[in-house]
């Protein structure tokens, strides 16, 4: 049996690395094994709940909350990739600190008591910048990445190697009495496998063995692997789970990413994911034979500086996850998904003892998997269950369109459309997936915010609409449009983008002479034509300059160019400038894949025919000047900055600078861009990452997004017609109460006076519980729903609301117990409605940051519609006495 190979080769292990196997750090020291319905820690059988957080995309002052609310929501696993180039950004040179330091953060998940999931690869894809491989990688003399090259496998072999010898000098795995239970090697390596032949295969067959023989002593997985071998264990990727069967009835099925929402590129609408699709899709999963699920993303979190991937991958990496990008719960998905994994756990002792559920066709979309078992496992909690059956069951109804009605075991039972109700005792419902009873946060950052823009505020703020913009002490300084650098080179030719840069800046720069004879301006006049730059393929932004001056803009993934020129008798300067915008991170062949120009490039339109610049001497130059000589460092005293006034503006290829104060409290902030056009942004030093005011498709949005039916990308889009992305996080712990450096980057022509700095904050909670909703899950865990005395159907639905940390209820806008219509922001009264709505609410909530009410007509004062399902609607708003103080503070002194 795999159980028994495994906890064999864990001692082998133990033995021939010399570790003290027997000193637990974190936990008493454990094997992990695993059958087809289970994995096995220790004597314990576990289906397990996992939360992904990509520890690069936090600040490590983040790190402890992320996790504890990963916690709280019902998380068992904290789960990430490795980031090879944020690891080994040299050869040789390895960075293991600050938002790199990877045993800090998997021990911080350990001292919370949850177990680790680290995904080596080494390749990441992630939408992170070139996959995660470092871009020195590409220059090793023939190499092939991902396929059965030897010095690629080499250098996999060697960071993977690392980063498990790390762990386990560390004392980090299992059976050392650490978190880690699972490791990965690789990824989606299956979509791409085919192009790689019969090479392809080989690597596969080697990245296992030698994942193997590193002696981590944990199981291996590879996702989206069908010919995994077999002591590594194949699972899926994806929106949807449930039919999903690894290669071997002895490996468990295993979600390694649940895409909760998905990935942003400039341009391009805002992603959502319903949270009762993704519930459904969860319990879908359990309800059909899986043992571990995994959220990509838990938190997503921000790509800062370059990190971003490509093509033109945003630097949000909020993926609409139940924490959002600045570490605040995303309601109500974080708090549907709670009460959802708390009803997986009550079925849990059910579900890891049963070999196959029994199947029950309920109707012609209605259907039921029970579990059942008539023994007590070793390992199990199951204090709640006193009979000697333990039982538990799943009613699924996958009609896209209608509820439908069903009998299971002789009870009727109501279920949603796309929906599925779980009954951990076989009997009461605890949980339907399309039933939301957690509050909705509405996460404010405009005008309607109380906080304000506070930037030197001893000086005068222009007022407008609500909103203290930057007015004053702005410096700017130009950036030269043109080679400026004695590191500058002439060779023939055109060079691929990345040769040059080495990906150490964004920017390269491309500067030949052309010749223009008087005959040809002539020529050009009697024809009335202009000669015409074009360029085979062009990746991911082109900028056209003759003579200093900007002409052409290009932006797109290898698209032709074609630009008209105008030029002037004699030497005229083409210069160009290719601009990456985070290296493309998935696909095949990515060493080949490269950035900048491609194909011929040729001038059309001259008298005596057209003038191939493919072989033509070019001078290049990397990167900007103000990068070169660190503009954006506090340490930096170019003497070229000089007062802005306001009829600098706009300008491209512009940098500006000025000082900004911050309030004091919690509340995450945000840099509010949306007056700038495209460029860089650095505070106190820190590059908050790239932006760029691009705007979405003005169609492709849903006025009303239906949960029913199976998701895709491009369902329930938001932000038509809008800046893709215009607030841009800045970390707490990077800023300073006062005088803190900004720097912007502008190579477009955006106005730096328009630049606020916001807090974000759920500054409006809203809840809707029913009568018929269920009771609480914690009331199942603190009851015995198996004997006769108390039921879930005697158990009284309660509303909990709750604002974030340093805030507390200040107000309720509205409340009703009746039949209130509407939704969050838009409640409004029904035909039905207590009087007492609004008292009892306020009672029981306002000046606190937690609270509940019983949807009871006693708590109500009575009845006011017998006969009547009535249901409970509030809104109310939640405030930070801190930001309340500040804006009185500032407007005082405005």
């Amino acid at each position: 049996m795999i159980v028994a190979v495994l906890s064999v080769c864990v001692c082998i292990v133990a033995i021939e690395y010399g570790v003290r196997v027997t000193e637990a750090k974190y936990f008493e020291p454990f094997n992990v094994t695993y059958d087809h319905r289970a994995l096995i820690l220790g004597a314990n059988r576990r289906i397990l709940i996992s939360a992904g957080i990509h520890y690069p995309r936090a600040t490590p002052e983040m790190w402890p909350d992320l996790i504890a609310k990963s916690k709280e929501g019902g998380a068992d696993v904290i789960e990430t990739y490795v980031f090879w180039n944020g690891h080994e950004p040299e050869k040789g040179q390895y960075n293991f600190e600050g938002r790199y330091d990877l045993v800090k953060f998997v021990k911080l998940a350990a001292s919370n008591g949850l177990y680790f999931f680290l995904r080596i690869g080494p390749y990441a894809c992630a939408e992170w910048n070139f996959g995660g491989f470092p871009v020195w990688l590409r220059d090793i003399p023939g190499i092939e990445f991902r396929t059965d090259n030897a010095p690629f496998k080499e250098e996999m072999k060697r960071f993977v190697s690392k980063v498990v010898n790390l762990m386990r000098d560390e004392m980090l795995f299992s059976w050392q009495g650490g978190p880690i239970i699972l490791l990965q090697i690789e990824n989606e390596y299956g979509n791409i496998e085919s192009s790689y032949g019969r090479g392809g295969k080989e690597y596969v067959k080697w990245a296992a063995r030698m994942a193997l023989s590193l002696g981590a002593g944990v199981p291996w997985v590879m996702c989206r692997q069908q010919d995994a071998p077999y002591d590594i264990i194949d699972t899926c990727n994806a929106y949807y789970c449930d039919g999903f069967k690894p290669n071997s009835r002895n490996k468990p099925t295993m979600w390694t990413e649940n895409w909760d929402g998905w990935y942003t590129q400039w341009g391009e609408r805002l992603p959502h994911r319903p949270v009762e699709d993704l519930a459904f899709a969860v319990a879908r999963f359990y309800q059909r034979g899986g043992i571990f699920q995994n959220y990509y993303m838990y938190f997503g979190g921000t790509n800062f500086g370059r990190t971003a991937g490509g093509p033109l991958q945003i630097t949000s990496y909020d993926y609409d996850a139940p924490i959002d990008e600045y570490g605040l719960l995303h309601e109500p998905k974080w708090g549907h998904l709670k009460d959802l994994h708390a009803a997986l756990k009550l079925c849990e002792p059910a579900l890891v003892v049963t070999d196959s559920p029994t199947y029950i066709k309920l109707g012609p979309k209605q259907e039921a998997h029970v579990y059942q078992a008539n023994v007590h496992p070793e390992g199990l909690n199951l204090s709640l269950f006193e009979s000697p059956s333990i039982c538990s069951a799943f009613l699924a109804n996958i009609d896209e369109r209608k509820e439908a009605t069903v009998t299971f075991r002789g009870q009727r039972y109501i279920i949603p459309p796309w929906s599925v109700s779980i009954l951990p005792d076989c009997r009461n419902t605890a949980f339907n997936t399309a039933k939301v009873r957690a509050q909705t946060s509405v996460k404010l950052i405009d005008s309607d915010l109380p906080t304000i823009s506070n930037i030197f505020p001893a000086q005068q703020l222009r007022h407008h609409t609500g909103i203290y913009y930057i007015s004053k002490s702005w410096m700017t300084t130009k950036e030269p449009l043109k080679i400026w650098s004695k590191s500058s080179f002439t060779v023939e030719g055109i060079w691929e983008h990345l040769n040059v840069t080495k990906d150490q800046s964004d920017y390269l720069w491309y500067s030949t002479r052309i010749y223009v004879s008087d005959s040809d301006i002539l020529f050009w006049k009697e024809n009335d034509v202009h000669p015409k730059l074009t360029i085979d393929g062009v990746r991911d932004i082109l900028r056209v300059f003759v003579n200093g001056q900007l002409i052409g803009n290009f932006v797109g993934d290898w698209i032709k160019v074609v630009q008209t020129l105008q030029f002037l008798p004699g030497y005229n300067d083409l210069t160009l400038l290719t601009q990456t915008v985070g290296l493309q991170n998935y696909g095949a062949f990515l060493e080949k894949d490269g950035a900048g120009i491609r194909g011929t490039i040729k001038i059309t339109g001259f008298e005596n025919g057209d003038i191939n610049l493919s072989k033509s001497l070019w001078t290049y130059q990397v990167g900007l000047q103000g990068e070169f000589l660190k503009f954006y460092s506090e340490e930096n005293e170019n003497s070229d900055w000089v007062e802005l006034t306001p009829d600098a503006i706009p300008s491209t290829f512009t940098w500006y600078k000025t000082y900004f104060d911050v309030p004091g409290g919690t509340d995450p902030v945000a840099l509010d861009l949306k007056s700038m056009g495209k460029g860089q942004a650095w505070v106190n030093g820190h590059h908050i990452g790239r932006y760029w005011t691009r705007v979405s498709p003005k169609s492709g949005c849903e006025k009303v997004c239906d949960y029913r039916g199976a998701y895709n990308s491009d369902k329930c889009s938001t932000n038509c017609g809008k800046p893709t992305q215009t607030l841009y996080h800045v970390p707490r712990s990077w800023l300073r109460a006062s005088n803190n450096l900004l720097v912007i980057l502008e190579e477009t022509g955006g106005n730096p006076l328009g630049i606020s700095v916001k807090l974000h904050s759920s500054s409006i909670i809203c809840a809707r519980v029913s009568e018929s909703n269920y009771p609480p899950l914690q009331k199942w865990v603190n009851a015995d729903l198996i004997g006769e005395e108390v039921s879930a159907n005697n158990m009284i639905p309660e509303m909990h609301l709750h604002c974030q940390e340093g805030h507390t209820i200040s107000s309720v806008t509205f409340a009703s117990f009746g039949t209130p219509g509407g939704s969050c922001q838009n409640f409004s009264r029904g035909d039905c409605h207590a009087p007492s709505s609004m008292s009892i609410v306020s009672q029981a909530c306002k000046g606190k940051r937690n609270c509940s009410i019983k949807i009871s007509e006693t708590v109500f004062g009575g009845d006011p519609c017998p006969g009547v399902v009535k249901t409970l609607s509030v809104e109310a708003r939640c405030t930070s006495p801190l930001s309340a103080g500040f804006i009185q503070d500032a407007v005082s002194s405005f």
